[in-house]
């Protein structure tokens, strides 16, 4: 099985509507690996690890998000941390 590690910033309206307990929630259900928490230009930053067509399907869901959220913007980056084992929410930086 062939892990990888991207980095994602989610844009737009992503705070102050659960994204980060529903990004937790939705990696720890998918089996992924990292964490994710608030940036101050109101972005959202998440570290995403495991297999490839976990961590595609992770970052497809990001695209839409929890019900209150409107993204406009997902990027990916690949990443070297590796992510630990389990999902977090993090303070916001």
């Amino acid at each position: 099985m062939n892990r990888i590690v991207v980095r994602l910033i989610v844009r737009g309206r992503v705070q102050g509507v659960g994204f980060r307990w529903w990004a937790r929630e939705t990696a720890r259900r998918l089996g992924v690996d990292g964490w994710v928490r608030n940036l101050a230009d109101g972005s959202v930053e998440l570290l995403a690890a495991g297999p490839d067509a976990v961590v595609a399907e992770f970052v497809d869901s990001c695209r839409a998000g929890p019900s209150g959220a409107r993204v406009s913007s997902v990027e990916r980056y690949a990443a070297t941390d590796d992510a630990g084992s389990g999902f977090e929410a993090r303070p916001s930086s």
